[in-house]
């Protein structure tokens, strides 16, 4: 929901200096509405893609609801540059333990730490997270229907996770819920203050490009955490310790193999790796 507002807001603002309706949205429209972004909004290319992507997803609702009849848009095809480079950022395993032990003075900082940790340990989104009940731990499993999808989902707990519940087990939470989940900004804002405590300083360099410019920028860690990187971290570490795919997404709820093809990019990093190892082998 959140994304479509923020293209139906780029639309009106597109819409102030280029008049249209369903029937005038053509190639000459769809060219001059990616170069209002690029120019005016000056978004990158990657997040052009993803407006488009939406802004189809609206025609095509659209014409369901028989509101809209001129079907241009449906032949449009156009190339924007590094679109499809995309890059997961999630703690590998010694950073996430960093975190999972760290001696933390502040009571709030633990608990946001807390609640991370058990996404990093059961890949649960944070509106799912947010929403777990004490009723929804069924022993050693934990049985939920998604708010995203309205999947309904069965994931095992681990020493982990398990532990994390036992913490907060005799707490009462405000509609019985298992953990002190706080506001998602809140949440997200606390997150950098605990990695920026943690530690968390490894650089993360982004390629992205703006137009045909090919731009670099680089982070720490600490400054790209959010509360995607807990469900990223799991479904990560979970692939390159050899937990068979099919299992991952049983646990997670992705439905398709092309949607965990980023990630098969970390295992193959990783592969490469444990391989080099033998380089440095030095036999006695």
């Amino acid at each position: 929901k959140t994304k479509i507002n923020t293209v139906l807001t780029q639309l009106k603002g597109f819409h102030s200096t280029y008049k249209f309706d369903f029937d005038s949205i053509d190639e000459t429209f769809l060219v001059k509405y990616i170069d209002y972004q690029q120019t005016t909004l000056k978004l990158r290319n990657v997040t052009i893609a993803k407006n488009l992507r939406i802004f189809n997803w609206f025609m095509n609702w659209a014409t369901r609801k028989k509101d809209n009849n001129n079907l241009t848009y449906k032949l449009f095809k156009y190339k924007l540059k590094g679109s499809n480079i995309s890059k997961v950022v999630f703690l590998e395993w010694p950073e996430l333990m960093t975190v999972y032990n760290k001696e933390i003075p502040k009571p709030y900082l633990a608990r946001v730490r807390d609640v991370f940790c058990f996404q990093c340990f059961t890949g649960l989104r944070y509106s799912d997270v947010y929403n777990l009940k004490k009723t929804d731990i069924k022993g050693d499993v934990i049985e939920i229907t998604t708010v995203k999808t309205s999947d309904l989902l069965q994931i095992d707990l681990n020493d982990y996770s398990r532990a994390i519940l036992a913490k907060y087990k005799d707490e009462p939470f405000p509609g019985n819920k298992a953990l002190p989940v706080i506001s998602n900004q809140k949440f997200n804002e606390f997150l950098k203050d605990l990695g920026q405590f943690c530690e968390l300083n490894a650089p993360e360099t982004f390629v992205y490009y703006m137009g045909n410019e090919r731009k670099e920028k680089t982070y720490q860690k600490w400054e790209l955490l959010t509360t995607h990187v807990g469900r990223k971290t799991f479904v990560s570490n979970a692939l390159i310790i050899n937990i068979p795919a099919e299992v991952v997404m049983s646990w997670t709820g992705h439905r398709d193999h092309a949607t965990m093809e980023k990630y098969y990019k970390i295992i193959r990093s990783q592969k490469r790796k444990e391989m080099a190892k033998f380089n440095d082998y030095d036999e006695k």
